[in-house]
């Protein structure tokens, strides 16, 4: 395997003007981040060289004014994959891997593109808040192929969303009444599409075509919400698929004890589940970090 030592110098940046963007940490982080011949055995390299990082909510929530947010050093489940999807994107489409600044530089580009909208940061509605928009758009943008529907046991559905809109208490910048109705909108569109999942009663016939570094989305059995949860697969010594995830009943990132589909099946407040892959390509890679 190969491995790059490359070094992100995490401080607290004031805000100026309308900088989009804040290192979040106070010292000095060396990160390791160890490649793979291809591009699932690199995100899963990444992904658990992250084990034992403490979960962390709302680090995102950190400014009233939208900013992209890197923190290696803390995750909730969403910025945990965002955060080792976009390593190993950038450990595809980065040549040269000595060149630090390149890489980060990079790095950055992927982690916007994967976070917002269109790959652009425009206010608070412009992050991709529901997994099932994030889904969405980042299959539009080519950086993920959504296989829910080629797997055995799917099904179509449809669901209402409106749980950011019903909770506006856990959501202070919902106050603002454009961004209410912005986000108001991306719920109404959602909740017009029908996808694929595959209920938890079919995840351990589903689990076998499971491929390790699958983007594994556990949807929500609540009203109004599409996704509880999100992580990725990877095969443990039993032979089955776990989930590799940061996880707020473990306060860490973990390796799930027990495969997906016993995990599913076991908490009640999730349905069923999702599952994305990644796309590979330097061609592919290239364009999307560049738009």
């Amino acid at each position: 395997m190969l491995k790059l030592f490359t070094a992100f110098f995490l401080m607290l940046t004031s805000l100026v003007g309308q900088a989009q963007e804040l290192v979040l940490s106070t010292n000095l982080h060396s990160l390791t981040v160890v490649g793979g011949k291809t591009a699932t055995e690199t995100t899963i390299n990444i992904g658990k060289q992250f084990i034992g990082k403490p979960y962390v909510p709302h680090t995102l929530d950190v400014n009233p004014t939208e900013q992209l947010v890197v923190n290696v050093l803390e995750f909730d489940c969403t910025t945990y994959l965002e955060t080792v999807l976009a390593l190993s994107l950038t450990w595809q489409d980065v040549t040269d891997k000595q060149n630090q600044a390149l890489f980060e530089q990079t790095f950055r580009k992927y982690l916007t593109k994967l976070r917002y909208r269109a790959g652009q940061i425009d206010g608070y509605a412009s992050r991709l808040h529901y997994f099932s928009d994030w889904l969405r758009d980042n299959e539009r943008k080519g950086l993920v192929t959504d296989v829910t529907h080629d797997l055995p046991g799917s099904i179509s559905v449809a669901k209402s969303v409106s749980y950011m809109t019903n909770s506006t208490y856990k959501y202070p910048h919902l106050n603002d009444p454009v961004v209410f109705k912005q986000v108001a909108q991306t719920e109404a569109s959602l909740s017009q599409k029908a996808f694929s999942f595959i209920p938890k009663k079919n995840i351990r016939q589903a689990e076998t075509q499971l491929r390790e570094g699958d983007i594994v989305m556990l949807t929500a059995a609540r009203p109004g919400l599409d996704m509880k949860h999100v992580g990725l697969a990877i095969r443990q010594p039993d032979g089955r698929m776990h989930l590799l995830h940061a996880s707020s009943d473990q306060g860490a990132v973990v390796i799930t004890p027990y495969p997906i589909s016993d995990y599913v099946l076991w908490h009640k407040q999730l349905s069923g589940i999702r599952v994305a892959r990644l796309r590979s390509g330097s061609s592919t890679a290239t364009a999307a970090a560049g738009e």
